[in-house]
């Protein structure tokens, strides 16, 4: 399954949320959970924040939820938000020379 979420932060907590995300990264690189492909872009270098995450299975039991990392970082984001995470259930149509 995949999904896209996309949110805004305040310009004052960019650095701050890129910093919570690099924390989950690097979880993420230790703990190397199978069947999961996360990726997030920053929009126009500003506050806008989008993620695309692929997993097996329930996308609400993907494995990075019970990184204690991203645990904190969704926690934040309920502080820091200008626009809420909004999140879109993906069904591919096709693709062309993707990973």
């Amino acid at each position: 399954m995949r999904v896209m979420i996309r949110y805004t932060v305040r310009p004052e907590h960019v650095e701050q949320s890129v910093a919570l995300l690099r924390a989950v990264y690097a979880d993420l690189e230790r703990a190397r959970p199978r069947g999961l492909r996360y990726d997030t872009f920053r929009l126009d270098g500003g506050g806008g924040f989008l993620a695309l995450i692929e997993s097996e299975g329930d996308p609400v039991a993907a494995p990075h939820h019970r990184l204690a990392s991203f645990q904190r970082y969704r926690a934040a984001l309920s502080g820091i938000c200008t626009e809420p995470p909004t999140v879109a259930y993906l069904d591919e149509v096709d693709s062309y020379r993707s990973e």
